[in-house]
């Protein structure tokens, strides 16, 4: 039978049958030093992101380069200033030597529907500086509380008021609003992704499937925002809560894998790629007994949009980011149950499963968990020959001292499954008596969203009839 969504289970695993076996594991981690000694409870998304935006950004502008892209660039005198670190000196020229600079672009006004004198009261970056008290959209909201600041957006929380209403004093209920930074690039953005989230809600008209649920949108000085239901912490700051170190009460997790199946056989049917599903995306509401998977920046359209040919190796939260994103493959949907594995893991154990530094590091961290790669996928990956020879060998490079270290390695079987990792002791788990087939069913479907092969994942309606999310 499935777990009931609005039904109370624990959520610590304090004072339970299996604490032995989950404190053993925490201490033989801690010993390890390993994988597992990465806690999650305390790990910060935001400067990881930052990071691999900037790649991101560099790895264009490298293609581009390496394509011979004239559309861009233009040719100028040699005596002039130039600021563009990708300027080419044209050595062709017989007299004076020319450079090819790259062209300025008319600055990029906040919003196109925005008068060029309206005071956005924005920072540097683009940020709405909010003020606490603040009235929005003519009235209808005021501002009580900040919520969080993020890479596209700052989000807060703010009463409803109904303008209509006679006692006009008093909230009808709470919202939360993303306020979209004021760029072009973030503006379109922010109107792809509400409109994704119109089609979901569309797709989802009784509200069951456990995606965050989008009121409407307004502007406000320059500003797009979002205004969502208003829920409660994220599942980061849950596992924080009840289960630092040692995660989550494995009845809870079922309880929330069963409802992010949900969200994802929603995102499937209506040909939604989320592409950054983690626990900091992951919100739940006061009694803890429900979630809502949120934040749909990243999110694509894959029925209109043609993510098999982008190159986009820094696609979703590092630790989250599935195996063909980095080898650059062709991906769909799958690259979110990749990422459901990772957080699910990360749920039961408070640590995460591949805290790989490096794109690079993350490839290796996967061998370990899963085995090689199919030599055949590799070869035919855009990304494939950076980090494989051409007999299937990884390229294990070190940084430091400024000097690049590598050696080849070979992996042909995993060197610590997720069975040994989440059952380090087999007797201890017999000890556990009838808990031992609920947590090997929960190996089973870890090891099947975690398939290095994306065609072979598990899919959303296939681990809704998963034993383990069936209790069975």
């Amino acid at each position: 039978m499935a777990p009931q969504a609005d039904g109370q289970f624990l959520l610590s695993k304090q004072g339970t049958s299996a604490h032995s076996l989950e404190n053993e594991l925490d201490v033989k981690a801690q010993v390890d030093g390993g994988v597992e000694g990465v806690a999650a409870a305390d790990y910060d998304p935001s400067q990881d992101m930052r990071d691999d935006v900037r790649k991101a950004a560099q790895l264009v502008n490298d293609t581009t380069m390496a394509n011979g892209d004239e559309s861009e660039y233009e040719e100028e005198d040699a005596d002039d200033d130039i600021d563009d670190m990708f300027a080419i000196v044209d050595e062709e020229a017989e007299k004076k030597p020319k450079k090819r600079k790259k062209k300025q672009k008319a600055p990029v006004k906040a919003l196109a529907a925005v008068p060029d004198t309206m005071d956005t009261a924005a920072d540097e970056e683009g940020y709405y500086q909010i003020i606490l008290g603040e009235s929005l959209d003519g009235g209808r909201y005021k501002v009580f509380a900040m919520i969080g600041k993020g890479m596209f957006s700052n989000v807060v929380r703010a009463r409803e008021y109904d303008l209509e209403a006679e006692d006009k004093e008093k909230h009808i209920g709470e919202v939360a609003i993303k306020i979209v930074r004021s760029q072009e690039s973030m503006y379109k953005a922010g109107l792809k992704e509400a409109q994704i989230l119109q089609k979901l809600r569309q797709g989802d008209p009784e509200d069951k499937k456990h995606l965050v649920r989008m009121d409407r949108t307004f502007e406000h000085r320059g500003h797009l925002c979002l205004v969502f239901e208003s829920l409660s912490m994220n599942l980061r700051d849950t596992v924080k809560k009840y289960g630092r170190d040692v995660g989550l009460h494995l009845k809870a997790v079922r309880v929330y894998g069963h409802q992010l199946f949900l969200a994802l056989s929603l995102l499937r049917k209506c040909n939604i790629l989320h592409a950054d599903i983690k626990p900091d995306n992951i919100l739940i509401n006061e009694s803890r007994s429900n979630l809502k998977l949120c934040d749909l920046g990243s999110a694509a359209d894959v029925s209109i949009e043609n993510t098999a040919g982008a190159i986009t190796p820094y696609l979703v939260s590092r630790f989250y980011r599935a195996p063909e994103i980095i080898l650059g493959m062709p991906y769909d949907c799958p690259v979110d149950m990749w990422s459901m594995g990772c957080t699910l893991y990360e749920l039961y154990t408070g640590r995460i499963l591949f805290p790989g530094r490096s794109n690079r590091e993350m490839i290796k961290l996967m061998m370990e968990v899963k085995g090689r790669f199919n030599q055949k996928a590799i070869k035919k990956a855009k990304f494939g020959s950076e980090y494989f020879d051409d007999g299937g060998g990884f390229w294990d490079v070190t940084e430091g001292g400024g000097v690049d270290m590598s050696k080849k390695l070979h992996f042909t079987k995993p060197s610590r499954d997720l069975r040994s990792r989440l059952i380090p002791n087999s007797r201890a788990v017999d000890e556990a008596g009838g808990e031992e087939k609920e947590l090997l069913a929960f190996v089973d479907l870890l090891d099947k969203c975690l398939q290095l092969d994306a065609t072979r994942r598990i899919t959303p309606k296939e681990a809704l009839n998963h034993p383990f999310i069936r209790g069975v």
